[in-house]
């Protein structure tokens, strides 16, 4: 079976960085993602709720403010409750698994951030790896080329 998410938006609200009873870091926010243009050629988003804990969560709180935009790959959720009347609902998320920054450092407000992301967060950036599985092709042989 597989679950997965993956979504690019902005956040809605400031991230806030909560702790549950036994000091677990979560925090809940929302993204908007942009679904193009309706018919009438107005821009249409829908509202995602995000839920992330523990390293991810502190550093979603520590780096990422309103109107930041955000990749999180992560699986959908649903939770049964009952509202405050007794009607039975239902509520879905995303768990986030992984996040990345998608701006540029002054949008994301990461303008002075470090480089490198300070918890053991995967980040769903490529490594630059090395030149040793690739053949050096020089300007000379154009003529040998297949396109």
């Amino acid at each position: 079976m597989l679950n997965v998410v993956v979504l690019m938006g902005r956040l809605t609200a400031d991230p806030e960085l909560k702790r549950t009873a036994s000091d677990i870091a979560v925090t809940s926010f929302s993204i908007a993602v942009d679904r193009g243009a309706n018919k009438q050629g107005e821009r249409v988003a829908d509202f995602i709720n995000i839920v992330a804990w523990r390293h991810t969560a502190e550093f979603i709180c520590k780096y990422f403010r309103k109107g930041s935009m955000i990749a999180i790959e992560g699986s959908l959720q649903t939770r049964n409750y009952e509202d405050k009347n007794g009607n039975k609902r239902t509520a879905y998320e995303v768990v986030a698994n992984n996040v990345s920054f998608t701006g540029s450092k002054s949008e994301s407000g990461t303008a002075g951030v470090a480089p490198s992301v300070p918890f053991d967060v995967p980040t769903t950036a490529f490594s630059a790896g090395s030149n040793g599985d690739f053949e050096v092709v020089s300007d000379e042989d154009d003529d040998d080329l297949p396109f």
